[in-house]
């Protein structure tokens, strides 16, 4: 199997992304949801963008927009993927493919089919926390989407840190972690040092 990629979302700084980068990290996130501590606007998403390398993957985190406001966020931005969070249809995601995945919120066992819904290679989950569409820091029972993960390029997120991620790759063998809070210092504001160890923690079960 291929390493595990990782992915840190919530990326608000410049200097956080270029860290991240020397870090190793395959992909960097950023947040347009106005409600979350780490959204950012488009023009600063474009400054960051603008300096990173071509060989990092660049993801646009989106709740409840239209096709024509994600399109034009992409085009403003130069972001290539976007990550579906809020209650968006298949069909929205269907227009975005193949750079495109739904986040799927995870409790219990009932809410893993929820993934088969929508289109695509690829699927993220996080934890379902009532009222919070992600970046909260909880993690649910990653044997719950074992089943998924074989059939999907899965992106597992929802309380990662630097002590459990190897714990994590081991159980579900995702495609890609995604980290926030659990590698910052406050919200939107990344830890070098947690960055380091979350990164090598992950290297070593990959």
């Amino acid at each position: 199997m291929n390493r595990t990629l990782i992915k840190v979302c919530g990326v608000t700084r410049l200097e956080d992304a270029l860290m991240l980068e020397r870090e190793g990290v395959d992909a960097i996130g950023f947040n347009f949801v106005p409600a979350s501590p780490r959204y950012v606007t488009s023009d600063v998403a474009l400054r960051i963008c603008g300096r990173l390398s071509a060989t990092t993957v660049t993801v646009a985190v989106v709740a409840n927009r239209s096709e024509t406001d994600v399109r034009a966020l992409l085009d403003e931005t130069g972001i290539q993927w976007v990550q579906f969070h809020g209650a968006e249809p298949p069909h929205l995601v269907t227009q975005f493919l193949p750079h495109a995945y739904k986040a799927i919120a995870i409790r219990a066992a009932d809410d893993v089919a929820a993934a088969d819904l929508y289109p695509g290679e690829h699927n993220l989950v996080d934890a379902k926390v009532d009222g919070l569409l992600g970046g909260t820091g909880q993690s649910f029972d990653w044997q719950l989407v074992n089943a998924l993960a074989c059939r999907r390029k899965l992106t597992l997120a929802g309380g990662l840190t630097p002590t459990n991620v190897a714990r994590a790759i081991e159980t579900v063998r995702p495609y890609c972690v995604d980290v926030a809070s659990g590698v910052e210092s406050s919200p939107g504001v990344k830890d070098e040092q947690l960055v380091r160890a979350f990164v090598k923690a992950a290297r070593s079960s990959s």
